[in-house]
């Protein structure tokens, strides 16, 4: 088969462990360097916290795998040092399509709204995003990232935990104060420590294949039910860098894996939906089946997982890979300040409250989605198939046609790390939403407001005029400050006039913020380093502000 990647070799190089070297005790040791692993040893690196890294291979994943990668996914890719490599790399795309047979009966944008930075989606080969990664992870002189290192046995303790590394010149020990476990849905870890993951395995197959060829379609998600070219099953098209187009053919329970892997088999599928005359080549092919499950809990002691060793969902609906990246994003911050002395241990049973609630809303979306595109009676055939029917021309039945509820963050309302509102707001940015981006001036030069803050905390105060900041304010803002978590205090302006010692300042150009944010002179946000709402009042008080960071890091007595 044609390859358009080459796929790279990471040196192992013998542990220091190997050499003599004095036994060392190691902050946190993140095992999987798959997407969720590099992202989370990469943020907690960047942020100060030495981690070692450990992977059994020494490559990147076969195939493309994860392909789709999310609005979200992608704001926290930035924070990481990311973004630009892969939407650069990537093909952006905002637009859907559902097929009901021959005809279009449905389609949906993922980004309505102007003035964000990113778009809805970018569609990127999982290879890619992992090689970026690993370049980036190289990069920081705090990351210990170690290839063909394999973990043989965990014993946890009550203050951490004691690995077992296999290498190419045998076997060491590593102690850590705390392991984060990303090594996927067939965790090894998992299964050492006797721990269960429990849902619903689907009786259905579906066809991988990555297909290379010169096409004109547009940057959209294509989806279908029932096509002539695929009687009685559906089919899913995405096109990937390189030209590489990604095609699920669903199979059916009965269908042999091996038989349908076969090349021959695969074009014969492809140039039924394609035309004989389009030429391609395959590049990769495999058969997946999937299931939605996920364990009780994601912290068991000083033993963290993440991704997909924690949660797995199927693939409709791309919430594998952007779930779990969004799981680093809520664990590392918390996991910081637990290191450093700054919160209780206690903060960290939030990461499994606030990630178990996600994970929930992604395993029934994901269930429901799969329901509908793999009907499991004649009687649910009927219904969908007649909603399908009826979606063209009647906007009532669009809302339950479902090839793939797409990946959104989770909005953490419940959250015992929100402070409730004691003022009236309008919008969506509620305490424990994502934040919403808003296009800034920075010093005149244009900017984004999600690029302004993240990694710590942040009071985003908002005013009509910079020249109304007097002196009073000015020193409760430093108050603020210089506190214990030294959250930055951020003046968000309509109007930049006179210049406010000590604050940076952000011009609200598309008044988006104001609109956003129902933002009125002297609203106040507090927002957590990974981007959530944390906090909100209609004016600056400091003692309010102390008092909800106290709570948004569990050091509320």
């Amino acid at each position: 088969m044609l390859s358009t990647y080459q796929y790279p070799k990471f040196d192992y190089i013998r542990p220091p462990e190997h050499s003599g070297a004095d036994k060392k005790r190691y902050p946190v040791v993140v095992v999987g360097a798959g997407p969720v692993g590099l992202a989370a040893a990469i943020e907690l690196a960047q942020s100060g916290v030495p981690v070692v890294l450990l992977d059994d291979d020494d490559t990147v994943s076969v195939g493309s795998r994860g392909v789709c990668y999310a609005k979200r996914t992608l704001e926290v890719l930035d924070r990481l040092g990311l973004g630009e490599p892969c939407m650069d790399k990537g093909v952006s795309w905002n637009v859907g399509r559902t097929f009901f047979r021959e005809q279009e009966v449905y389609n949906f944008n993922l980004l309505p709204q102007p003035d964000h930075k990113r778009p809805g989606m970018i569609n990127l080969q999982q290879y890619y995003l992992e090689e970026f990664e690993v370049k980036r992870a190289q990069e920081l002189p705090n990351l210990d990232l170690r290839f063909k290192n394999k973990v043989v046995s965990v014993t946890p303790q009550g203050d951490g935990a004691t690995l077992q590394v296999e290498t190419p010149d045998g076997i060491y020990s590593l102690e850590t104060d705390w392991l984060v476990v990303a090594d996927g849905a067939r965790s090894g870890i998992r299964r050492l420590m006797n721990l269960d993951i429990e849902g619903k395995i689907f009786k259905d197959r579906f066809l991988i294949a990555d297909v290379v060829m010169k096409a004109d379609f547009p940057h959209e998600r294509w989806f279908w039910f029932d096509p002539p070219f695929h009687p009685g099953q559906s089919v899913l098209l995405h096109r990937q860098a390189d030209n590489v187009y990604r095609i699920d053919f669903q199979l059916g329970w009965d269908a042999d894996p091996e038989e349908e892997k076969k090349p021959e088999k695969v074009i014969q599928r492809i140039k039924a939906m394609l035309g004989d005359d389009r030429e391609f080549e395959l590049e990769w092919v495999s058969v997946y089946t999937f299931q939605c499950r996920r364990m009780n809990a994601f912290t068991h002691g000083h033993v963290l997982f993440v991704g997909d060793a924690s949660h797995q969902v199927s693939p409709f609906g791309a919430r594998g890979a952007n779930s779990g990246i969004q799981d680093t994003d809520n664990l590392c911050w918390k996991l910081k300040l637990v290191v450093e002395g700054k919160a209780p241990p206690e903060l960290l049973d939030t990461y499994s409250e606030e990630r178990v609630f996600a994970a929930e809303e992604n395993l029934l979306n994901s269930t429901r989605s799969t329901d509908f595109i793999t009907p499991k009676s004649k009687t649910s055939l009927t219904f969908r198939n007649a909603v399908l029917s009826l979606a063209r021309n009647h906007a009532f039945a669009r809302g339950l046609v479902n090839s793939g509820r797409l990946s959104v963050p989770s909005v953490l309302t419940a959250s015992r790390l929100n402070t409730p509102d004691d003022g009236s707001f309008a919008g969506d940015m509620v305490p424990g939403a994502p934040m919403d981006d808003a296009p800034m001036l920075v010093g005149g030069q244009e900017a984004w407001l999600l690029d302004q803050v993240g990694n710590r905390f942040a009071v985003l105060l908002f005013v009509n005029d910079t020249a109304s900041v007097d002196a009073r304010l000015l020193a409760s803002c430093q108050v603020v400050a210089a506190g214990p978590l030294a959250p930055e205090v951020v003046l968000v302006a309509t109007k930049v006039g006179a210049a406010t010692p000590g604050l940076r300042v952000l011009e609200d150009r598309a008044d988006r913020f104001a609109e956003r944010y129902d933002a009125q002179h002297g609203s106040c946000y507090l927002v957590r380093p990974d981007q959530h709402v944390a906090a909100r009042w209609r004016s600056f008080d400091a003692a309010q502000v102390g008092t909800a960071l106290a709570r948004a890091t569990c050091n509320l007595s």
